[in-house]
């Protein structure tokens, strides 16, 4: 009996992480620079876009579309979209950066920041496109950029390698960010707004009766008293069993986030890397929408019983791996921890 379900176990997982010769999917990688974009194209619809437009103050990943086609990541401020949120306008897409860095805040910028507070604001410049290459399956985009002070003083190169996989039902995106300190130290000093984070749609979010701010599809923002959650069904689990908003401020492997749009079964799932700082990481994960996985900051999220400190001397370089699961299913634990050992060993 126990051989027969090891082989059961590992026919599920052969195909589940190896997406089998048929179940793979055609990756294109489309570089755009007139309109400062890399179009992720799987089997000829667009599955994400790699963007760094004047008006964000880092590169994103955004929008991130699911295998059945729907929109997982928040549409605002990008776009307009009737019903969504109008808080946090730095939360787009998916992204890396940080609260406290050598006293900059790199997380909380965006247009929205005065012109009289910006010297307490970093920014994220992207530089180039150091590699493409697109496949059955799996594909590859290699970017640099630059951590920026606002006097223009470059504090940190990140050399990022986005790996994405794709088969039926599943997508994958395995981000390794690598930084180098170019001045004589960078500082990450425990903060709570950090650090690998996605924002999702109106959708995945846990139902909410806190009054907030919505869009109409005109653009105005109109305030909310009770909110609508007939079509919001998210809904969190952790590698330890937690579920719902007592996830925050909790450690765990992974973390999935889970919801149904317009009849598709959708996760969402952040996996952490064992060779990350502070792994596990704190979970900064809210009802409202913000899924992150901090992995520098513990002070806040931990009460006061864990800190990290975390610096970089000139030429010292510090890497960041995470893994981002997008399927049109709701996935088991065992399936989940099956990606996850899988990227452990990456």
């Amino acid at each position: 009996m126990k051989y027969i379900a090891l082989v059961v176990i590992m026919a599920m997982s052969s195909n589940f992480l190896l997406f089998g010769q048929k179940n793979k999917e055609s990756i294109k990688i489309e570089v755009k620079d007139s309109e400062k974009k890399v179009d992720v194209i799987v089997d000829g619809e667009l599955f994400t876009s790699y963007i760094y437009p004047d008006n964000v103050m880092k590169p994103v990943l955004w929008p991130v579309i699911s295998p059945d086609g729907n929109m997982l990541t928040r549409s605002y401020p990008m776009i307009n979209k009737a019903g969504d949120r109008t808080d946090h306008p730095h939360h787009v897409g998916i992204w890396l950066n940080y609260g406290d860095v050598n006293g900059l805040d790199f997380w909380n910028n965006s247009e929205a920041i005065p012109a009289s507070k910006k010297d307490g604001y970093g920014s994220i410049f992207h530089q180039s496109v150091e590699k493409t290459k697109s496949g059955k399956g799996k594909a590859l985009l290699v970017t640099k950029s630059l951590w920026k002070a606002p006097d223009n003083t470059s504090m940190l190169e990140e050399k990022t390698t986005f790996a994405f996989k794709a088969g039926k039902d599943i997508r994958i995106i395995d981000r390794t960010t690598e930084l180098t300190a170019l001045i004589d130290e960078v500082k990450f000093t425990d903060n709570k707004e950090g650090m690998f984070a996605i924002r999702v749609a109106r959708e995945m979010e846990l139902p909410s009766d806190k009054p907030t701010t919505l869009m109409d599809s005109h653009g105005v923002e109109t305030k909310v008293d009770k909110m609508d959650n007939t079509y919001v069904k998210g809904d969190y689990k952790s590698a330890e069993g937690i579920t719902g908003g007592d996830v925050w401020g909790t450690r765990a492997r992974w973390m999935e986030l889970a919801s149904e749009i317009k009849g598709e079964q959708v996760s969402l799932i952040i996996i952490d890397h064992p060779e990350n700082p502070g792994y596990p990481t704190y979970w900064h994960a809210r009802d409202y929408g913000l899924f992150a996985a901090n992995t520098l900051g513990q002070k806040a999220l931990s009460d006061g019983k864990d800190e990290l400190n975390y610096s970089l001397k000139k030429g010292e370089t510090a890497t960041f791996k995470y893994r981002v699961v997008v399927a049109s299913e709701h996935l088991s634990e065992d399936e989940i921890n099956a990606l996850a050992d899988e990227y452990a060993k990456k």
